[in-house]
């Protein structure tokens, strides 16, 4: 007689089981993760790199300046040192007065007066004087803020053509990376 050997089950419930198939399909999940993290790097050729430029604009304030003539009426007073108008005051006050009086005590006080009112009068109008005005040109400098714009061409980056396994390729980088580029590899399973 054949005896077939039977490994009774000693887990009825089959929570053995489950608990370790979950256990193998975690470790081969954490295998394929390690496999997929697997990353190299590797050289490329450089086809073509081409500059890229951007154009920009800055303003810039600016003081600017210049000379400007600009006249104005200025008014002098002359005064005329000569001592003629208060002699011809005093001349003429003293005749005045002595018309005016009637006897010879009248005539002499009449005419002392006038020749005092008459100089008075007349060295007020020489202290007064005469005035001019003549027009001044001065120079002036004026100012004035003005904004300054600029264009100017600003580089900002390359336009790199690459070739990689037979398998061209363009990237932007930020400066010129040379004959050959730097590229990342990553290696992953087929499940």
């Amino acid at each position: 007689m054949n005896k077939v050997n039977q490994h009774p089950n000693k887990y009825p419930d089959n929570k053995h089981n489950n608990t370790v198939r979950g256990a193998v399909v975690l470790t081969l999940l954490g295998l394929s993760s390690t496999v997929m993290a697997a990353t190299t790097y590797e050289e490329a050729d450089v086809l073509s790199t081409t500059p890229i430029y951007r154009v920009v604009e800055t303003t810039t304030p600016q003081r600017e300046c210049w000379e400007e003539e600009v006249s104005r009426p200025v008014r002098r007073y002359s005064r005329d040192n000569s001592a003629t108008p208060e002699l011809f005051g005093m001349l003429l006050g003293g005749a005045l007065g002595n018309a005016v009086g009637h006897n010879k005590t009248n005539r002499r006080v009449g005419t002392v007066v006038g020749a005092v009112l008459g100089g008075s009068i007349a060295s007020d109008i020489s202290r007064q004087g005469r005035v001019e005005e003549e027009i001044v040109i001065d120079t002036v400098e004026r100012c004035r803020t003005v904004s300054l714009t600029e264009q100017q061409e600003k580089l900002v980056g390359y336009d790199v053509r690459y070739s990689y396994n037979g398998t061209e390729r363009t990237v932007r980088l930020d400066r010129d990376p040379g004959a050959t580029v730097k590229v990342r590899v990553n290696v992953e399973p087929v499940l």
